[in-house]
Parts: structure tokens; sequence; C-alpha cells
């Protein structure tokens, strides 16, 4: 009898073992179209292994000063609005595949979103009203679609730091519409100063961490360069008691993709497959196996999987790379 206790226990710390491994968010950062989409475009998805994609409808700012978010509009692409977010998400569950809706705000000229910041109070007010129409009509459509996972915002470190009581009470307003799990998408060198972890059930961190000078750093080399940000990310992780999740992670495939792996801007640079190989390898090794580690979503996958990437492209994108395989092959571990 002993014998069958002792068995069946084992049974259920592997079952619960492999349930673990299984609730690693192995996703995709699946980027807006003009087009709809069918099983045409979620195929490559699917054949990536990926369980999860951030679906990102989009939000215009101006420029820096301007207050005001227009979203929604008849100008946007059509996977940039709610209709698409609702016609994207409906393909994808069809497949099982979960979504995390992810509302981004693009400013003209390809400024960073990290530094809006109004100088009039008159202006706070605007912004404020306007990104809480932004979000809060996203939430909605969230809980609708019965999304897995709502993040509240991209990279806003001044308008997170200047307005701390705007965000708390959005964060309260959101959890009025939407009952799924929250996060925030802090940049890499943000997410440590971002005040309302707390009420968040996951510390979301765009982990564009530079790693590495080297011209094409080994995976070896890169892991190192991994060793103290890991540390700091941990002592986060502990102080809030809440599982991290790269919400954007990923590199491009060129010369000195772990320097300054944000950088999304330089056109120029030497095709480098196996550094963004690399990257992917180095980044699975050193956070898929930690328990309080949630999982993440890769930058950046496109619907139209036969005409982006391959061998000749040193963008973000692993499709018709090397990095696909290896990918595929990351997400398929259990």
């Amino acid at each position: 009898m002993k014998t069958y206790k002792l068995l069946f226990l084992l049974l259920i710390f592997i079952q619960l073992s492999c349930n673990s491994q299984q609730k690693k968010i192995n996703g995709l950062s699946f980027v807006a179209s003009r087009d709809k989409i069918d099983t045409t475009h979620t195929n490559s998805v699917l054949r990536a292994q990926s369980n999860y994609v951030a679906l990102m409808p989009f939000g215009f700012i101006r420029d820096l000063s301007s207050p005001e978010v227009q979203h929604n509009t008849s100008r946007q692409w059509f996977g940039e609005t709610r209709s698409g977010l609702l016609q994207y998400a409906n393909e994808f569950q069809k497949n099982d595949v979960k979504i995390m809706v992810k509302p981004q705000i693009w400013i003209g000229h390809g400024q960073f979103t990290g530094r809006i910041e109004m100088d009039s109070e008159e202006k706070w007010a605007v912004l404020e009203k306007s990104y809480s129409d932004f979000i809060l009509g996203y939430a909605k459509s969230a809980q609708e679609i019965n999304a897995s996972l709502l993040c509240i915002g991209t990279e806003l470190e001044s308008f997170v730091m200047n307005r701390p009581e705007y965000w708390s009470h959005l964060i309260k307003e959101i959890k009025k519409v939407y009952k799924g799990k929250l996060t925030y998408a802090a940049n890499w060198d943000e997410y440590k100063r971002v005040p309302f972890w707390d009420e968040m059930d996951f510390i979301g961190v765009d982990a564009y961490f530079p790693l590495s000078d080297k011209k094409s750093p080994t995976v070896e080399e890169l892991e190192v360069g991994w060793k103290l940000h890991k540390e700091e990310i941990k002592s986060v992780q502990k102080k809030y008691n809440k599982p991290v999740l790269f919400t954007e992670f990923g590199y491009r495939s060129v010369d000195y993709t772990g320097k300054e792996p944000w950088d999304a801007n330089r056109v120029e640079g030497n095709v480098n497959l196996q550094a963004q190989v690399n990257g992917l390898q180095a980044i699975h090794n050193q956070f898929w196996k930690e328990d309080w580690f949630a999982g993440g979503f890769v930058w950046k996958w496109f619907h139209r999987h036969d005409k982006v990437g391959g061998v000749n492209d040193n963008r973000f994108t692993p499709q018709n790379k090397p990095a696909e395989l290896v990918l595929r092959k990351l997400y398929q571990q259990k």
C-alpha cells in the first residue's frame, strides 16, 4: 500500500512540474496591419509553438508636448483599431492561443514615449482624460474577448513618475471593467521605479538590457552580460512578490546586437544571423527555468510570414531566419 501511495505522490509531483512549465508564456508580439487575418496568417504563430500573442491597437500623439491621444479612427490601419483587435483575437482563439491586449502609443516622428511630459496642469488634465478614454476602451474590449492579460501602458516613464495619483486611480477604473490579469510594460531602465507594481499581477519589463559590446557575442558571453541585470530583476520580484513577465524581448540580426538591443532606428549594419540566435538562446537559458519568471513576448511577428524577414534582413523579426527555428525549439521545451 505504501508503494502505491509513493507512486501516486510521485505522479502528482511530475504532473505539477509539467503544469508549471506549460504555464510559461511563450508569446509573440503580433504586429497590427491593414488587413484582416485568417488561418493563412495564424499558422506561422502555431508553427512557432507560441501559446500567447500580444495584440497591439494604437493611439497616436502628434508630438511630445501634445496632450491628446487619437485612437480608433478611420485613418488607422485595421489591426490598430478596436474592430481589428476583436477580429485578430477571434482568429487566434480558434486555435487556443491566448491574448494579451497591449494598447500602445505612437508619437510623431517616432519620438520616445518615455519622454511624454506636459508643461502645464491644463495639458496634463487633457492627456489624462484622453489616455483614460484610450485605455479604458481597450480594457472593455479585453473583457469582451476574455483576454488573459491586459497591459495598461508601454514605456511611459515620465507620465508614470509625474502623475502617480492619476495612475493609481486609472488602475482602479480598469479593474471595474476588466477582470483578467494586469501588467505594465516598463522599459528596461524604468522598471525599478514603477510605483504601482503592487497593484499589478505581473511585473512587466521590455527586456532590452545591454549585454555585450562585442560584434558577435557567444551565448556564454551574453549570459555573463545578464548576471547583474538578473540579480536586479530578482530583487524587484522579491520586493513585490509578483512574477516577472518580459512584455517585450528580442534581438536584431545585426552586428553588435547585444550592445544597445533597444535600438530599432539604425537601418544600417551587417546582417548577423548567429548573433540573433545567440541572444534568444541566452535569454531563454537565464530565465525560462526560473519559478518566478512567467515568460515573454518576442518582438516582433508579422502577419505575412512569407513576405518578411529572411537571411538578408537585419531587423528584429526572427521570421524566415535561423532564429525562427531556434525559437520554435525553445518554445517546445517543457
